[in-house]
């Protein structure tokens, strides 16, 4: 029963990342006749394409990328798997989408996904990271800074909050992912050329 319970979550992973994979923002780019990765600062996400092809694109964007972690492990958390797996699905969804077998293992910075996933992981550790990045926004209209900060908190968050290790270990090598892959916002940060966000 144990192999059989852990060839099910190979599929499950398999299928999360494959799900991740898909480059919900550069089709939507497409889709208006823009190739994002060519514009702006060349990132796939949502933030990118509210820039670059405008609102309405960018927060549906962020709902296709959101909903890539989301679906995948809601429906390991209905079935009858053990609850564990259900954070593995979670990373391998984020994997999919930030190292995106479509674009040659690149991907964007896995912001929306990462939200999707915890929504149905820990939604009250999202709803912590979320008002860390609201304040943050709001304050200094850096949407990288809040992005930074608000993965910095999700692991001790969900410590905190009681989280298994798997689930602990899981938060905690997705965080240390979305932050090595804004290096180039943290330079930019650093050096007082980062693009605010603009309403």
């Amino acid at each position: 029963m144990a192999g059989m319970s852990y060839t099910t979550l190979l599929l499950a992973c398999a299928a999360a990342y494959l799900l991740g994979s898909i480059p919900s923002g550069l089709l939507l780019g497409k889709a208006y006749g823009i190739d994002v990765r060519k514009e702006g600062s060349g990132n796939i996400g949502a933030t990118n394409l509210y820039r670059t092809v405008g609102r309405k694109v960018g927060v549906l964007t962020l709902l296709c990328d959101c909903l890539k972690g989301f679906i995948p492990v809601l429906l390991v958390k209905l079935s009858t798997l053990p609850a564990d797996y259900a954070a593995w699905v979670g990373l391998a969804a984020f994997c999919g989408h930030v190292f995106s077998l479509f674009l040659r293992f690149k991907g964007g910075k896995g912001v929306a996904t990462v939200l999707g996933v915890f929504l149905a992981l820990a939604p009250v550790a999202v709803a912590i990271a979320l008002a860390v990045f609201a304040l943050l926004v709001l304050k200094w209209r850096y949407i990288s800074l809040g992005s930074i900060m608000a993965a910095a908190v999700m692991a001790p968050a969900v410590c905190l909050l009681g989280g298994g290790r798997v689930l602990v270990l899981v938060t905690a090598l997705i965080s240390v992912i979305v932050i090595v892959k804004h290096h180039d916002n943290i330079k930019r940060l650093a050096g007082g050329t980062e693009n605010k966000f603009k309403a």
